[in-house]
């Protein structure tokens, strides 16, 4: 029992040092966002500031408002509809196989693993012809595209662990497939698409190749407009470090109360392949 207790303790206190090494940034990026100009250097760069100065959170709000929108205009469709689609391929690939069905699942996880930057060129023209080059709707139109493999995958797992004998008695009570998805899949897919949701949320938030290359301007994402704050002559770090920390608050707080569902879900789809 002693012998127990000194080693959780160990263990307890290396997770707590490993745990304060991963967040000097953090640390650094916060102190420095709350000092004046003047006061940051680097050999002060951990220096904990004189006094606050919160100029920089509103100067940084300010310039990325606009392209804060943008990123939920985006983020909140594309996720719900690479969600959607993966759901629906993943119950069809996992309880209604047919004919081909493993290849074609194949097929969908080939996308996972295709260059982002082996296709931009054709992507790009591709927008251009079809309308949606530098908008919104193109963006999301991509994530959407590039979404379904993982989706798909993850919600195959997951519905892999609801049991045969329910789908086959819904089946005997003439249940087609569209009424087996609304009354019995989507109820007990409520985790797994908080799982997917938040995998969608924070890759689509974080995304910078294709903001970049396929939004200009105005209809540039958060993650871009923040490369942007840097500026050409000066760099005011506590700007920038402000901006950084507002482009992580939503993806922090969507880990902060949905992260023991995403736990959750990820076991529960763990228990059979």
């Amino acid at each position: 029992m002693a012998i127990r207790t000194v080693s959780r303790t160990i263990l307890y206190l290396l997770l707590i040092v490993l745990s304060l090494f991963y967040l000097m940034p953090v640390y650094v990026m916060l102190i420095t966002s709350l000092k004046p100009l003047d006061q940051i250097s680097l050999s002060e760069m951990w220096q904990l500031p004189q006094s606050l100065d919160f100029s920089s959170y509103q100067l940084a709000f300010e310039k990325l408002a606009p392209n804060f929108m943008n990123s939920i205009y985006l983020v909140i469709p594309a996720t719900l509809i690479s969600a959607l689609l993966g759901s629906l391929n993943g119950y069809v690939l996992s309880k209604w196989k047919f004919r081909g069905s493993d290849w074609i699942f194949t097929a969908l996880l080939f996308g996972m693993f295709i260059p982002y930057q082996s296709i931009l060129i054709p992507l790009i023209q591709f927008l251009r012809e079809a309308g949606l080059y530098n908008t919104i709707p193109g963006l999301i139109f991509v994530h959407v595209v590039y979404g379904i493999p993982i989706t798909t995958l993850m919600f195959r797992n997951f519905y892999a662990s609801i049991p045969e004998e329910m789908i086959e008695s819904a089946k005997i009570d003439g249940a087609g497939i569209f009424k087996i998805y609304q009354h019995i899949i989507i109820p007990l897919s409520i985790t797994g698409f908080v799982v997917v949701g938040i995998w969608q949320f924070t890759n689509i938030w974080n995304e910078f190749l294709f903001a970049v290359t396929i939004t200009t301007s105005s209809q540039q994402p958060i993650m871009v407009a923040l490369q942007n704050l840097s500026g050409s002559q000066i760099v005011q770090w506590n700007v920038q470090m402000a901006g950084a920390l507002l482009a992580a608050l939503p993806t922090l707080l969507v880990y902060i109360f949905l992260g023991k569902f995403f736990v959750k879900g990820l076991l529960a789809g763990s228990v059979k392949g």
